[in-house]
């Protein structure tokens, strides 16, 4: 960036050509993996009932909603089990991207 800079390259250039590209990689990937943990706290608020209220939909408040139904004669395992394992595969999913993004984008140290 300093050889460009002393060749009389223009800030733009500089901001197109060595900065921007060294800097995306590393935004994408914390976004990537970023994502997930909001998505796991905004279902563990909905799970307690301080998250998204009853009319709308979160996969914590549908396990909120199954853990409910649960009591010693019916036991609806799926009420749980479904939105459980749409939340960890999806969690799983995010983080396995993120991974790979980081590996994809990773600058080579010179």
């Amino acid at each position: 960036m300093e050889a460009s800079i002393a060749l009389g390259a223009t800030p733009g250039h500089v901001l197109r050509h060595h900065i921007i590209p060294h800097t995306l990689g590393v935004v994408i990937v914390y976004l990537t993996l970023t994502v997930p943990g909001i998505i796991l706290y905004e279902s563990f608020l909905s799970y307690l009932g301080l998250g998204i209220q009853p009319p709308m939909a979160s996969w914590g408040s549908l396990i909120a909603e199954g853990a409910e139904q649960i009591n010693p004669i019916r036991i609806y395992w799926w009420l749980i089990a479904f939105p459980g394992a749409f939340l960890i595969t999806t969690l799983l999913a995010l983080n396995f991207l993120g991974d790979g993004l980081r590996d994809a984008w990773e600058v080579e140290k010179r």
